[in-house]
């Protein structure tokens, strides 16, 4: 959907029938409004606190909304003496975990063997290391990671390093753009539009989530309200 009938349909939602009350919201204000719409739909969405209660992968609607922010990167790093620390975290663009994967090699294997990773709590670390039948063990291919200070840890012994680590996660939906009109994210005035990466259906309700934030903003609960369940009601 391009950005000049995104704006329209805000406004629309906005607006009384045939009447023009609120034509007066700046572009750029509709613009951070759907922007913030965005992250909150995938939060809430990813999460599953919507009225399906479907969360992450729990449907196969749930799957096809949220498909596009899947991505990989190839993690680098250096392997400490009990873990392998990456050091290219996606800060900028992270959103939420999905998986990791690893491969592992050893003195007496040095072809890369594929390994089993597991997310754990940072606060069991100590723990799952003592117990024999969690801490990592190349024969049977089995380790974990964690996620600390925007780092991925995955966590070895002695026997083997990691190799080739991948990190699958969800990435912050693209910011819209307007051309020639403020972004109030960097302050910039764009030259070009850039549209949502969702398709037609899901902007569809994140118009109706940007509809309800600006008219909570502007202090019109009853479109506020209205807006709300429209998005839900669909989702």
């Amino acid at each position: 959907m391009n950005n000049a009938v995104l704006q329209v349909k805000i406004k629309q939602r906005l607006n009384k029938l045939d009447s023009q009350d609120y034509d007066n919201i700046q572009p750029w204000q509709i613009v951070e409004a759907f922007n913030k719409a965005q992250i909150e739909w995938c939060r809430r969405n990813l999460h599953g606190g919507n009225i399906y209660k479907e969360g992450d992968e729990a449907s196969k609607r749930r799957i096809d909304d949220l498909q596009i922010l899947l991505t990989e990167l190839q993690l680098t790093g250096v392997n400490e003496s009990t873990y392998f620390r990456a050091t290219n975290f996606p800060i900028d663009e992270y959103l939420e975990f999905k998986r990791v994967s690893a491969e592992a090699t050893s003195e007496c294997c040095p072809d890369p063997r594929s390994m089993t990773v597991y997310l754990a709590e940072e606060a069991n670390v100590n723990l799952i290391l003592r117990d024999p039948l969690k801490r990592p063990d190349f024969d049977w291919g089995e380790t974990f990671c964690t996620l600390i200070n925007n780092e991925v840890r995955i966590y070895k012994d002695s026997s083997f390093n990691i190799v080739n680590p991948i990190i699958t996660f969800y990435k912050k939906p693209t910011y819209i753009q307007v051309a020639g009109v403020l972004d109030p994210y960097t302050n910039t005035i764009p030259a070009a539009d850039t549209p949502s990466s969702f398709k037609d259906d899901v902007v569809e309700l994140m118009i109706d989530e940007a509809a309800a934030i600006i008219a909570g903003d502007i202090a019109n609960y009853t479109e506020m309200q209205r807006a709300q369940a429209a998005a839900e009601r669909s989702n």
